[in-house]
């Protein structure tokens, strides 16, 4: 079985916008899903379709956009008339998830809410990302978790000051909560029938996401600080160095035999044995001196001759790259889509020893694209019908 053929027949709903909620519903349509997303007539749909650089000319498909809005069908209409909530309510009951982002309260107020689709479709998962939880209504944006959640704190250099992250991780973080929270759900429902409430919080999201920071002050009661690059708790990890040949190369040594590979590669070989850096406590101890040592070494290696060394030792190493570059790696070839334009996967696993399909699924659509194709084949809208909504300014 491909990848594309593993959801083929369910039908999501989508209504959610930016980048949490639209990321997993790519993920179920490249996984074969038919994914309606549902956006509003009188605002200009996805908010993310206006989010452009300032030399970006794409129409109503920008970057942003289509970095999460693959393989769906877009319906534009007025989710704040009776008629247009009905709409989505008959959907729904022909649905298997439903994926919203509203703060709490707005969904009920929409008609769209888990309680009164659920009384249409038993079976139905409601997959909701918030901000801070079902109790809280306060609006829930990626950089303001990142600065609540600590990682705007633990983010930069003592120079620079708490720094956000250039991606909004946080969405990225909790949509892939909210992805293996619906696959459980989807579980669950073979099992009993039944469907039910999923719901992730971009504040718990970020906060399971520190991880070893979180457990730095709960176990060991340290305060994680502003290193840069470095690692609180490993040395050489981290830090990087510039080669003979001005490129820049991070290191990212795990254990004291990799250490003692990378001073021998080096011509060094004294260094490994040093009683201030024998060891990883010894290391993270004497990080300046250890990293001004490095650097002289590094400084007279070219940075092809010393990632050969490297990967022949088996030292973990990597050249810093730009975002052309990553792009450019052989590796990325399987995950970048291309139709018309171009985008980023959002399942990369394979099954079987399969690479993913890349060729299948349809670029990002326009603003209410399919309006007419999704009312007429999904609910049985005549064209008569269709018109009289149309002119009542309810679709597009």
């Amino acid at each position: 079985m491909q990848n594309k053929e593993l959801f083929t027949g369910l039908k999501v709903v989508e209504l959610a916008s930016v980048l949490a909620g639209p990321s997993v519903g790519q993920f179920f349509a490249e996984l074969g899903a038919e994914v309606i997303k549902v956006e509003n007539l009188h605002g200009g749909g996805d908010v993310t379709r206006t989010w452009k650089g300032s030399s970006e000319h794409t129409g109503d498909v920008s970057a942003y956009f289509s970095s999460v809005n693959w393989g769906k069908k877009s319906l534009a209409l007025d989710l704040s008339k009776k008629e247009g909530q009905e709409i989505v309510q008959q959907l729904a009951t022909r649905a298997d998830i439903v994926i919203a982002s509203y703060k709490p309260g707005d969904a009920e107020k929409l008609g769209v809410d888990y309680n009164i689709l659920s009384k249409l479709n038993r079976g139905l998962i409601y997959g909701q990302v918030t901000g801070y939880g079902p109790d809280n209504d306060r609006v829930g944006y990626d950089a303001v978790i990142q600065a609540e959640s600590g990682f705007m704190d633990v983010n930069g250099t003592p120079e620079s000051g708490p720094t956000k992250m250039p991606v909004a991780l946080i969405d990225v973080l909790a949509a892939h909560h909210l992805k293996e929270g619906l696959l459980l759900a989807l579980l669950k429902r073979f099992q009993t029938g039944e469907g039910q409430v999923v719901e992730v919080s971009l504040i718990q999201a970020a906060l399971s996401s520190l991880v070893n920071q979180g457990t730095n002050w709960l176990v060991a009661n340290t305060l994680p600080t502003r290193k840069g690059s470095e690692h609180p708790n490993i040395a050489p990890y981290g830090e990087n160095f510039e080669t003979a040949d001005k490129k820049r190369v991070l290191l990212a040594v795990g254990s004291d035999r990799q250490f003692y590979n990378l001073c021998k590669i080096l011509n060094i070989s004294d260094l490994g044995f040093d009683p201030r850096f024998k060891t990883n406590p010894d290391r993270v101890k004497n990080r300046k001196a250890l990293a001004e040592a490095l650097s002289e070494a590094i400084a007279l290696k070219a940075s092809s001759e010393f990632m050969i060394e490297c990967n022949q030792f088996k030292i973990p190493a990597g050249i810093i790259q730009n975002v052309k570059e990553a792009l450019s790696m052989k590796e990325a070839d399987s995950i970048i889509l291309k139709n018309q334009i171009s985008g980023l996967r959002q399942i990369i696993s394979t099954h079987d020893g399969s690479r993913p399909e890349v060729t299948h699924i349809p670029p990002p659509p326009h603003f209410g694209e399919h309006t007419t194709e999704i009312l007429s084949e999904n609910l049985g809208f005549t064209a008569e019908k269709l018109d009289f909504l149309r002119n009542s300014g309810l679709i597009n």
